[in-house]
């Protein structure tokens, strides 16, 4: 499936849903399905900076594409994270860099969330985009 694709598949789902607390209750759902995360893996230096509750993310490179792994301590952040590497982990760093991630505006997730989980969804892309460029 090609991102756009995704991103698609993404909209059409939370436009299934009409109030915004159904729509938190899918970012749940999406954040229990999250692979595990090893604990041994929880160390600082993949800790995202700009999030209020901690968010790990890390990732590995194998046959030229990006395989992300998260979590985090917080149910709806957990969520957040696993929409995002559900989108872009497996892609190659082209694709990642080439999307202008306007996927969480068009679900409206940013405005629905608070200022400081807003700013949580900001910094955790930026890190998606950062690990790209460096690969």
């Amino acid at each position: 499936m090609s991102l756009q694709e995704a991103e698609n598949a993404i909209i059409e789902e939370f436009s299934m849903y009409e109030e915004w607390l159904d729509k938190y209750e899918y970012l749940i759902e999406l954040g229990k399905a999250l692979k595990d995360y090893p604990e041994s893996s929880k160390t600082d230096d993949k800790l995202i900076k700009g999030c209020q509750s901690r968010v790990w993310l890390d990732y590995r490179v194998e046959d030229g594409k990006i395989i992300f792994n998260a979590d985090s301590d917080a149910i709806i952040t957990k969520g957040i994270i696993s929409l995002l590497i559900g989108l872009y982990s497996g892609r190659t760093a082209q694709e990642i860099l080439s999307s202008d991630f306007s996927v969480v505006e068009k679900i409206g997730l940013k405005e629905n969330l608070s200022p400081t989980r807003a700013n949580g969804l900001v910094s955790m892309i930026a890190k998606i985009r950062e690990i790209a460029y460096g690969n």
